[in-house]
């Protein structure tokens, strides 16, 4: 299981959002992994996007997003989610992409037991419920992705071909006339259609 390399995270954020869809976010735990399909993304740049956390230049909160690329960013918002994010682009020059859904392929027991879902898909189609079934929280903030200790992303075993849309980002005000929201058409894990 080798994770993907930095050069992959060090490219423009919205070619490496695009990218990460069919990729594999494997979760290691003491109990075992959990690996999931990425299936939902969104693109986030620097000053030149409204809608960024780095829109306004570093803080202590999004420091991460202006560091290397293939880091974890994790934050907390509404004030009981944790969304992961991955940076992208190159030092000094800030970029993120938030994982927004995931298709679980295994270890779905030990996702089911980190949260409570009716439904395959209900478990893992949004930011928050991905956290919260892969376990993620604020401690997995700044891990690097390309070393392969709790948390990495691979290639899939088999590359498959998939349609990609792109629409508008979810949730937000400022910047939401860009279509940098992106997922494979017809999953139906995906949050929203």
């Amino acid at each position: 299981m080798k994770p993907l390399p930095r050069g992959f995270y060090s490219r423009d954020t919205l070619i490496v959002a695009k990218d990460l869809l069919g990729k594999y976010l494997v979760r290691r735990l003491s109990a075992g992994n959990i690996e999931a399909m990425i299936v939902e993304v969104e693109a986030y740049k620097g000053r030149d996007d409204p809608a960024s956390h780095a829109y306004k230049g570093p803080t202590p909160r999004n420091q991460v997003m202006f560091g290397k690329p293939g880091f974890s960013y994790v934050y907390f918002t509404y004030g009981k989610h944790y969304c992961l994010n991955v940076t992208t682009e190159r030092e000094g020059v800030p970029g993120a992409v938030l994982v927004r859904a995931i298709e679980i392929i295994g270890g779905v027991e030990l996702a089911f037991q980190n949260r409570k879902a009716n439904s395959s898909v209900s478990l893992s189609n949004g930011p928050g419920k991905l956290t919260e079934a892969l376990n993620i929280t604020k401690i997995h903030n700044e891990l690097d992705l390309t070393r392969g200790d709790e948390l990495i992303i691979r290639p899939p075993d088999i590359n498959k071909s998939h349609t990609i849309t792109a629409s508008r980002r979810i949730g937000i005000k400022a910047g939401n006339k860009r279509f940098w929201r992106f997922y494979i058409k017809n999953n139906r894990f995906v949050s929203r259609l």
